[in-house]
C-alpha cells in the first residue's frame, strides 16, 4: 500500500488539508488501491488558520521518512503564524528530502512558497494565492520559479496551486499519480466531485 505524509505547520488552513484527509480518506475505504495518509506536524497540538486545534497522528520527529511515497503540504495564514513553521528548517528539510529521492510533493495554497523556500521550483513552473496585491507571486518568483498564474500546476513531481478551493482537485491528481488516473476518477465519482469545466483549467486568478 503507498503511503502519503500530511505535513501540518501551525496555522495551516483546515479546508486545504481536508481535501487531502477526505479524498485519501475515501480511497483507503472504496478505492481500488487504497493509499494510507498520516498526519505529521512539527508540534501538536496545532492551531489551524481558524483557532481550533487539531492533534495531528504523529510528530515528524518520530516519523521515518523512507516509508512514504509522497509528502503532502497544505497551505495557510500568515497572521496565524503559518510561516514561522512552515518555512524552518526542519520543515524545509523534509520537502527536499522527498525531492532528492523523487517523490512527488504537492502543495496546496501557500505552501509553494515552502516548496520555493526549499529550492524546489528553480527553474520549474509553479503557481501560488496571490489576489491580494501580487506579494505571493513576487515571492514565488523570487525563489526562482516560473509562474503561471492556473489554479493548478502539475510539474511532474511537483504539484502546486492557487488556494483552497483547489484542495481537492490537488488530492485526486495526487491519487491518480500514485495509483491510476482510473481510481481517482473513481474517488471523484463516489464523492460527487464534479469534474471542473475545462476552462477552469486554464482560469487566471487576477485577470491580465
Amino acid at each position: 500500500m503507498k503511503r502519503v505524509l500530511l505535513l501540518l505547520a501551525d496555522g495551516f488552513e483546515p479546508l486545504e488539508a481536508a481535501g487531502f484527509t477526505d479524498v485519501f480518506g475515501w480511497a483507503a475505504i472504496d478505492g481500488s488501491e487504497p493509499v494510507e495518509l498520516v498526519t505529521a506536524g512539527l508540534t501538536s497540538p496545532l492551531k489551524a488558520t481558524f483557532g481550533f486545534s487539531v492533534i495531528p497522528q504523529t510528530l515528524l520527529s518520530e516519523v521515518d521518512l523512507s516509508s512514504f511515497d509522497a509528502l503532502a503540504v497544505p497551505g495557510g495564514f500568515e497572521g496565524a503564524g503559518f510561516y514561522d513553521e512552515a518555512l524552518s528548517e526542519p520543515f524545509l528539510d523534509v520537502l527536499r528530502q522527498f525531492e532528492k529521492t523523487e517523490r512527488p510533493v504537492a502543495s496546496v495554497c501557500v505552501a509553494s512558497l515552502s516548496l520555493g523556500a526549499a529550492g524546489l521550483f528553480k527553474g520549474r513552473r509553479a503557481t501560488t494565492y496571490h489576489q491580494i496585491g501580487g506579494k505571493r507571486k513576487a515571492q514565488l518568483e523570487e525563489q526562482g520559479a516560473i509562474f503561471v498564474d492556473r489554479p493548478v500546476v502539475d510539474e511532474g513531481q511537483f504539484i502546486s496551486s492557487t488556494g483552497p478551493g483547489t484542495s481537492v482537485e490537488v488530492a485526486l491528481l495526487l491519487l491518480a499519480k500514485l495509483t491510476s488516473p482510473a481510481n481517482a476518477a473513481h474517488i471523484r465519482k463516489l464523492m460527487r466531485v464534479p469534474w471542473p469545466d475545462p476552462e477552469w483549467y486554464s482560469t487566471p486568478q487576477v485577470a491580465a
